[in-house]
């Protein structure tokens, strides 16, 4: 017979919950609560059920048939040898990510990748790291308190919206990171999110934010018109991002005729690192990134940034945890701080169906 595993413990943990709660509100008793989440009792069809709806979530987050263990897979291949990686458990399988892709929020890599094949260096379980894919900078701030109150940890990879939401329909990732969508589009997000990946998603309100034009402040330019009427050199991002979408917004706006740059970057902060350097004079970027960097900016448009995730992982543990630390109030208090940002309606739902 197949082992039953279970993560009850975790999902009564993470609501603040003692056994005896949890046995009161399933109707059980605390010693069946106990044996269950030691693995000594496997409960009946009845008592599944009822401690599914007690902690409001499906039998299969709470229950899984233990299977054999697949080898892990690449996120995408190494691109050296030794190469770090940290690993995660995404769609019910073991994925490596190798650290040069890594952003903010993790900890010590897993292991490496030499000649010899991998070496684990972390105890640290699949199970217990969260990978979120996207481009906005305050999401490291979560890091600390998913890591001190829940016990997971936040793998956040730097990637646009499009980008992210193609790794979370690959089921690569657990989140995306998504602020394509025009403010004046009905719909928003959840539109955008729709005509690529489909329904059966939900978005989770970070932020509002406001993008705009970074630029030299030796310029003294005072006017996103200004800006593109005059002959600067500018840094571009990539196709699918959304700091294109508003630059290419700026530009037919501004009716300009050509595409004035050479080079086009990877991420926001490449964007600023690119004009403080001096290979370009101006680029699109959150208000934030051109504040901490002294830049001027020139506000274009106030977006809503949403996490995208798929309903059918809204039971997982780890996820619970990351929709709790960003409606907390002292993470709403920290948004509150941060140049540019608007926490009102952080934290709220929307479905994409």
């Amino acid at each position: 017979m197949r082992k039953v595993e279970n993560c009850l413990a975790r999902h009564r943990r993470l609501r603040g919950w003692t056994q005896a709660e949890l046995a009161k509100r399933a109707q059980t008793s605390r010693a069946e609560v106990s044996a269950i989440e030691t693995g000594r009792h496997v409960p009946s069809t009845e008592v599944a059920l009822t401690l599914a709806r007690a902690l409001e979530c499906r039998i299969d987050d709470l229950f899984q048939l233990a299977g054999p263990e697949l080898e892990p897979s690449w996120a995408w291949p190494p691109g050296r040898t030794p190469c770090r990686f940290f690993r995660a458990r995404v769609g019910g399988r073991t994925v490596l990510f190798p650290a040069e892709g890594i952003s903010f929020g993790a900890s010590a890599h897993d292991g490496v990748l030499t000649g010899r094949g991998l070496e684990f260096r972390s105890n640290i379980e699949p199970d217990r790291t969260l990978v979120v894919a996207g481009c906005d900078p305050a999401l490291r701030f979560l890091s600390p308190e998913i890591e001190s109150a829940y016990g997971f940890r936040l793998l956040l990879l730097t990637r646009s919206s499009r980008e992210a939401l193609e790794l979370l329909g690959k089921r690569i990732v657990h989140v995306a990171g998504v602020h394509l969508a025009d403010p004046e589009q009905r719909g928003g997000n959840a539109q955008v999110v729709r005509g690529l990946l489909g329904s059966g998603y939900r978005l989770l309100r970070h932020a509002r934010w406001q993008e705009g034009v970074a630029l030299d402040p030796a310029l003294k330019i005072n006017s996103v018109q200004a800006a593109v009427r005059s002959n600067l050199r500018w840094i571009a991002r990539e196709e699918g991002s959304g700091a294109r979408c508003c630059l290419d917004r700026v530009l037919r706006e501004g009716r300009s005729r050509k595409n004035p740059w050479r080079y086009t970057a990877r991420s926001h902060l490449a964007v600023i690192e690119a004009i403080r350097s001096g290979w370009a004079e101006a680029g699109v970027c959150p208000r934030l990134f051109a504040h901490e960097a002294g830049l001027a900016f020139l506000e274009v448009r106030r977006e809503d940034y949403d996490l995208c995730y798929p309903r059918e992982i809204e039971g997982d543990p780890r996820l619970l945890a990351f929709a709790k630390a960003v409606r907390s109030k002292s993470y709403r208090d920290l948004l509150e701080d941060l140049e540019g940002y608007d926490n009102a309606s952080t934290g709220e739902l929307q479905n994409v169906t």
